[in-house]
């Protein structure tokens, strides 16, 4: 249970950060931190919760994150649907936590995307259905090489926090014009249910995108990753 507590409240702090600093600072008047502050938002969060809680749960914060080391022999079947579950409710009361406060600034609109990620109309470039699940699914393939990498045994200790992390801020540097970046389920799901409507309604691809990516990740690493002996 403290596990599973971990991953709530770290999934939490992902979305509340992540998707909070995209609501809220993304485009304050004049001192907007812009697409490059939202992507080190998203990269600190992951950074910050992997040294606090990662030796609790493991930091994982992403159900697409869970199935990957699952899929690469690095975690259990049966804490799988826990995992998962304990992230996305992290992530739906933290997006609770946010359409709280932004709601208190007058003309406040959810239903303008809430930091939401989409395709075609709801792309922040336009990009296309199929270009928004290339994106999801690489990005999600190499942010997967990323951490069983740096979570192998024979990796240098104590960095992987800062690889990972650095690694999410870089995807979302990529990632942002074509899909405001997923390539976790539980943060597409956070908002998404308070924005409603579109974001509802494309959430299928935030789902399957990362899971594919995931598991193509793990089938990476697992051949390139073997150990010679």
């Amino acid at each position: 249970m403290k596990a599973y507590g971990a991953e709530f409240f770290g999934t939490f702090w992902l979305v509340l950060g992540g998707c909070g600093s995209a609501v809220l600072a993304a485009a304050f008047p004049n001192v907007g931190i812009g697409l490059l502050g939202v992507s080190l938002a998203f990269g600190l969060t992951v950074l910050t919760m992997a040294f606090a809680i990662g030796h609790i749960s493991g930091c994982h914060l992403n159900p697409a994150v869970s199935i990957g080391l699952w899929a690469g022999g690095r975690f259990p079947s049966k804490q799988l649907l826990p995992y998962i579950v304990s992230q996305v409710l992290g992530g739906i009361v933290a997006g609770g936590v946010l359409y709280i406060i932004a709601s208190g600034k007058a003309g406040f609109d959810v239903s303008a995307g809430f930091a939401s990620n989409g395709y075609g109309a709801h792309s922040p470039g336009g990009y296309s259905l199929f270009a928004a699940l290339v994106t999801e699914v690489v990005m999600t393939m190499m942010f997967l090489l990323i951490i069983l990498g740096s979570t192998d045994s024979r990796a240098p200790k104590g960095f992987a926090p800062i690889a990972i992390g650095l690694g999410l801020t870089l995807i979302h540097l990529i990632s942002i014009p074509v899909t405001n970046t997923s390539v976790n389920p539980a943060r597409s799901t956070g908002v998404a249910v308070f924005a409603g409507g579109w974001a509802v309604g494309q959430l299928w691809l935030f789902w399957v995108a990362p899971i594919i990516g995931a598991l193509l990740g793990a089938a990476v690493y697992k051949f390139i990753g073997k150990s010679e002996s």
